[in-house]
């Protein structure tokens, strides 16, 4: 947990009731799963355990996120707004958030289309931003000894090349994950082409990060399509 190193517990701003409010975001996506409030108490709670813990209001006293239910929140890290009245609690949630068995407290199952209680699956596409956060800060500062700034030195010949072998990568691996399971293998392991597909989403952002191509372009194509 890193929640310990990034939240300096002295500088929350605790309101005349000696409460914070804190929002709790899934890690993967971004998610606000839900928001509840806290007294030092919690904060130091929380802090030391990794687990989000929060002050009831009604009952006045401290409570653990999933104590009952097993649907605990596990502190990725945390920060404060700039006014310090605020923390902002990423987790990632051993289950349902809400108590009505919605993945997050701002879920409406009939909007949704889900039958009620079914939690919204996600993919963890949020955590590309890490990942490309990375990869930007490569192509900045440029340190020695780095994959990724080998590959930016060298021009768009590299990255680009690198791309289309991952791309045959990828199809010889999916073909043999095909053929394990038109045989019903037992032994079909999707591992080789998780790994061949992350190879190529990497050398993917790096190409742009070559070309000074943002991401977010990419997607607002796609956005672009599908709304269309």
């Amino acid at each position: 947990m890193t929640a310990s190193r990034s939240l300096d517990p002295f500088a929350v701003r605790y309101g005349e009731t000696g409460l914070v409010a804190a929002v709790c975001q899934d890690t993967t996506d971004g998610r606000v799963l839900m928001v509840a409030w806290q007294d030092a108490e919690a904060v130091d709670a929380t802090l030391s355990t990794g687990e989000m813990h929060f002050h009831s209001r009604s009952r006045g006293q401290l409570w653990r996120k999933g104590e009952t239910s097993g649907n605990v929140l596990r502190v990725v890290s945390a920060s404060l707004d700039c006014d310090g009245d605020a923390v902002l609690w990423s987790v990632s949630p051993m289950g349902p958030a809400c108590h009505t068995g919605t993945r997050s407290c701002f879920d409406d199952d009939a909007d949704a289309g889900r039958a009620p209680g079914a939690p919204t699956p996600t993919q963890g596409f949020g955590w590309l931003e890490t990942l490309w956060s990375t990869i930007d800060d490569r192509a900045r500062l440029r340190p020695s000894g780095s994959y990724t700034t080998r590959l930016l030195d060298a021009g768009v010949d590299l990255p680009a090349r690198k791309v289309a072998e991952e791309a045959v990568e990828v199809l010889m691996a999916a073909k043999d994950d095909a053929v394990a399971q038109a045989m019903d293998d037992p032994r079909r392991d999707q591992g080789p082409l998780a790994g061949e597909m992350g190879d190529l989403l990497y050398h993917l952002l790096v190409l742009c990060a070559e070309r000074g191509l943002p991401p977010s372009n990419v997607v607002e194509v796609l956005r672009a399509r599908h709304s269309g």
